[in-house]
């Protein structure tokens, strides 16, 4: 199963949101808070499930890097 970046990443507050998890300021308990109870919960919670933390912040940083945003 794949995720969805371009839901994922679909507006300003969640790239931030996804920014801090990726970097190292968010933990994954705290990423999938920020996501629960919206239509993106289900995502962040299969990401990080089948890929483990670690991975997924890797994972969450090639997809930030492959849209242009970096760390500021």
């Amino acid at each position: 199963m794949t995720t969805d970046w371009d839901a994922l990443l679909g507006s300003k507050q969640n790239v931030v949101a996804v920014k801090q998890f990726a970097y190292g300021s968010m933990s994954g308990r705290d990423l999938y808070a920020r996501f629960s109870n919206t239509g993106l919960g289900g995502e962040v919670r299969s990401l990080l499930r089948n890929h483990g933390v670690t991975y997924s912040k890797r994972l969450a940083r090639k997809a930030l890097s492959r849209r242009g945003v970096t760390k500021v």
